[in-house]
């Protein structure tokens, strides 16, 4: 992988186009750009790639992805990044895009947090929800990295424990199903008795050995220098139970901040960014796929952003260059 961090002593960089965010969609773009032919560069506030996937749920396994019955998010990004390495994109890991003008030319150049300039002829923003912040379990901030997680970057770091994970969405289901087998007991603890998971999870997990609480709250976390236990409070009968715990993961959603995007003169919609069928933005030169972007039927799945990457790149192309092609054909067509 051509990667360039934090230390390169290149300030000023110039390629055909800059993807600002390495997650999946991000990641494919650069395979994509490199296969029509396009020097391409990758930036990225977080240390490694893989965005929200490498950061939350790299031992996941991720269901919609084409081909793959099942992946594992690590995996799946290994994947991405040794189908993009032969055509050699420049990784900035660690770094976040900061301001964003244009040139004579009309091409992009963007300011960094590292003061590095790179002139590029287009952008497609991948950055998924931008910034993301985990919402706190705020009984048990006391606790965080002595038994209360955020993430699970390493199952088998929960391996034997009595573990408690407190949400009602995909992240939480996916978990308990994953630690169940390995953890001495798992209890998923939700607020409210409807969930935002995807029904087959829910059933999944309640017919497993799973115990599952509804219209319930942790109340307190208690321990001696490590969890040691929980208070769980039921709402309706106003009853509280005490169970064992050395894990306690906290899957409940997460706040996004676009940073300096938002003052880019971008279409911002409820902290997504407005695309038209082409991918492009309001603003020349800027493009975006993946989970950042909306427009009516939008389908938020890494699948649906493999598809946009691939629309963006090839629409930004025929912009940088009027006698290239839109579709340039099947890539079994470009093998020999």
């Amino acid at each position: 992988m051509n990667t360039s961090s934090s230390s390169s002593t290149d300030t000023e960089l110039d390629v055909d186009i800059l993807v600002i965010g390495a997650g999946p969609a991000g990641l494919y773009a650069a395979y994509y750009a490199g296969f029509r032919g396009l020097r391409v560069a990758v930036v990225d506030a977080l240390a490694e790639p893989g965005g929200q996937v490498s950061a939350m749920y790299p031992e996941k396994a991720i269901l919609d992805i084409a081909g793959f019955p099942a992946v594992k998010g690590r995996d799946l990004i290994a994947g991405l990044l040794k189908q993009a390495a032969p055509f050699d994109p420049i990784y900035l890991m660690g770094e976040q895009a900061q301001s964003l003008a244009h040139d004579v030319s009309g091409n992009a150049v963007v300011g960094t947090s590292k003061g590095r300039t790179i002139t590029a002829g287009a952008v497609i923003i991948t950055g998924g929800i931008g910034t993301f912040t985990p919402r706190p379990l705020t009984k048990g901030l006391d606790f965080l990295d002595r038994g209360l997680s955020y993430f699970v970057p390493d199952l088998s770091a929960h391996q034997g424990r009595d573990v408690v994970i407190v949400g009602g969405g995909d992240s939480a289901f996916d978990w308990a199903m994953h630690l169940e087998p390995i953890a001495n007991s798992v209890t998923l603890v939700h607020r409210r008795d409807k969930f935002r998971a995807h029904k087959s999870s829910v059933t999944k997990v309640y017919d497993s050995s799973v115990q599952v609480l509804v219209n319930a709250d942790v109340a307190d976390v208690r321990g001696n220098g490590w969890i040691t236990e929980v208070d769980i409070a039921h709402k309706l009968d106003k009853s509280t139970t005490t169970l064992p715990a050395q894990s306690v993961i906290a899957a409940l959603g997460f706040t996004a901040d676009l940073g300096p995007m938002t003052d880019w003169g971008i279409d911002i919609d409820s902290r997504h960014i407005v695309v038209n069928t082409r991918m492009q933005t309001n603003v020349a030169r800027v493009y975006a796929a993946g989970d950042i972007t909306d427009y009516p039927g939008k389908v938020r799945l890494i699948s649906v952003g493999f598809g946009e990457a691939a629309t963006a790149v090839n629409n930004a192309a025929a912009a940088l260059d009027p006698d290239a092609e839109i579709f340039p054909g099947h890539s079994t067509e470009q093998e020999g």
